[in-house]
């Protein structure tokens, strides 16, 4: 069987920690014939474990402790510690591994949870579990959740040639904030929400980039932030937001703006992907 999870772009700007759209870059596991150990076979190099140690089979076994092992065959687009949902479409693939393999009959809200437990947040997994874009919560052990249509635009992944590990990047956000400064911030989420809701994306842009959540203390470790925002509203985009925790940025723009956007950031020294929302998710193929 093939296993197919997409990667996704958390927060869009101001949902931090709880937005995330899936985006047609994916995570493929040809899993095929019973080993005696578990073989991994990718061509990522020695920093991606081959073994049992794999983020996928140990996200597996914590599923299913007894399930046989197997040789998968990994291959994947989603670029490694960008911003781009890479640790979360192995976490999910480990979770359709388990469910397949061991017969578990786990529903989608229970692969959310498990998930979400995982990650401490619903951000990026459960738009790669369920397609779309999601809007969720988890507190106290408990996940709230709001699947609805990706925003009908162009995305455009601007991706340097760094890596930026989540551990570094949340290690520069403050521990609290101010109670308005709070307030303040979670207004401006809730009509960006709301603004997606009713199809009015150049206001959704708009907010995006107004949030006071997290840009603001990351921007000095993603230097080619105000370059590409600069580029990008003098060519019509909506908006342009740190992808994740970065390095990656994500432009949304009309679809008619998005060559330009693209050849105009290909002067710049990344990687530049144009890409459309995932609206299926997670699924196997027999």
């Amino acid at each position: 069987m093939k296993i197919i999870v997409p990667a996704t772009s958390a927060n869009l700007g101001c949902g931090f920690d709880s937005i995330g759209v899936a985006l047609n870059l994916y995570l493929e596991l040809d899993v095929l014939e019973r080993t005696e150990k578990w073989v991994i076979a990718s061509d990522f190099g020695a920093g991606i474990p081959k073994d049992e140690t794999n983020l996928i089979v140990k996200t597996a076994l914590s599923l299913a402790p007894n399930l046989p092992p197997r040789r998968i065959v990994m291959k994947s687009n989603v670029p490694l510690t960008r911003g781009l949902g890479s640790s979360s479409t192995a976490i999910v693939g480990g979770i359709l591994l388990a469910n397949e393999l061991a017969h578990l009959e786990l529903s989608k809200h229970e692969m959310l949870n498990f998930a979400s437990k995982m990650e401490g947040h619903p951000d990026n997994v459960a738009p790669a579990i369920l397609g779309g874009l999601v809007v969720g919560c988890f507190q106290n052990g408990k996940l709230d959740y709001a699947p609805m249509a990706a925003p009908d635009c162009a995305y455009i992944a601007f991706v340097p040639n760094y890596s930026l590990p989540t551990a570094v990047s949340r290690g520069v956000l403050p521990k609290t904030i101010d109670f308005p400064e709070a307030v303040t911030a979670s207004a401006i989420s809730n009509v960006m929400v709301a603004s997606l809701i009713t199809g009015n994306l150049k206001l959704a842009g708009k907010l995006m980039e107004e949030d006071r959540f997290h840009e603001k203390y990351r921007d000095a470790l993603v230097p080619e932030l105000e370059e590409v925002r600069k580029i990008s509203h003098e060519c019509g985009a909506y908006a342009c937001v740190l992808s994740g925790a970065g390095p990656t940025i994500l432009v949304l723009s009309p679809k008619e703006n998005a060559a330009d956007i693209r050849e105009k950031l290909a002067a710049l020294d990344a990687q530049v992907i144009e890409l459309q929302a995932d609206a299926q998710g997670a699924r196997v193929e027999l």
